[in-house]
């Protein structure tokens, strides 16, 4: 899930260190790369060559906030069951994107941040060299992948187009455990936060980058049947009284386009 922040002051962001810097997102093949070469080269977005990337074909391209992400060839491995393609899609259904791929955090301490996926949320080293290293949430799956770089110089200045956070899901609903582990590990953390259809802590590693650790429920359809999501705004309970003032200020997604300020929160599973 990739959830976007409409900030209409933000000032553009500089480019640095100790960030969350890239988003992967995966394509059914090689061919698809093509075609999204050419439909980006359409729609006037800016876009490089089909390259590599962690070892797999990579299409980077950038949205007009300057988010940088990356279309990587899934080369028809298999994807997690709850995937479901979105059936109103005018792309070809075997070029349409899967889901979430690699993420990319560059940081000035690669041994820091490391050390805290192995030991705090278990990811496995697939990759280290003295400047780069890939962890995998599950062994030899791109989805829950993290490459990390490391780069020094000075730390990102974040503003439109920026990843403000990653949120890594995890099971069952009580997190007071995690907060435990994760205050036991030395780090300050938000404490469990209630967001009704999920509960959430929030955490700094060494280098500053955010995390948030997201649980699996209730979920979106607390309040919502499957058939009903994405059709109305879905609000929790303490800000239901304020629906009729929060809907008379949001934009129609079709506005986006020509008016578009926003940050970025990456989940993967």
């Amino acid at each position: 899930m990739r959830v976007f922040l409409k900030i209409p002051a933000a000032g553009s962001t500089h480019r640095g260190t100790n960030a969350i810097t890239q988003i992967g997102l995966l394509v059914p093949s090689y061919n698809s790369l093509l075609f999204w070469k050419n439909r980006l080269s359409q729609f006037n977005v800016k876009h490089g060559e089909i390259t590599t990337y962690a070892g797999r074909d990579a299409l980077h391209f950038e949205d007009p906030e300057g988010l940088r992400l990356i279309l990587l060839n899934n080369n028809g491995r298999s994807i997690p069951d709850a995937w479901q393609a979105w059936t109103d899609s005018v792309v070809p259904e075997e070029n349409r994107i899967l889901g979430m791929g690699s993420i990319e955090i560059t940081v000035n301490s690669l041994d820091s941040i490391a050390n805290m996926l192995e030991n705090i949320f278990n990811y496995k080293k697939v990759l280290r060299t003295e400047n780069e290293a890939i962890y995998q949430a599950i062994n030899g799956e791109i989805f829950g992948e993290i490459v990390i770089k490391q780069l020094g110089g000075p730390k990102e200045r974040p503003g439109k187009g920026s990843i403000h956070h990653l949120a890594i899901r995890v099971e069952g609903t009580n997190l007071q455990k995690w907060d435990e582990k994760i205050k036991a590990a030395g780090y300050r953390t938000s404490g469990v936060v209630d967001r009704y259809y999920f509960n959430s802590i929030y955490f700094r590693e060494a280098n500053g980058v955010m995390f948030e650790v997201v649980s699996d429920g209730p979920g979106f359809t607390a309040d919502s049947t499957v058939e009903e999501l994405g059709t109305k705004l879905g609000l929790p309970p303490f800000l239901e009284e304020r629906r009729g003032e929060i809907e008379a200020n949001l934009v129609p997604i079709e506005d986006w386009k020509n008016n578009i300020d926003l940050k970025i929160i990456c989940n993967v599973n």
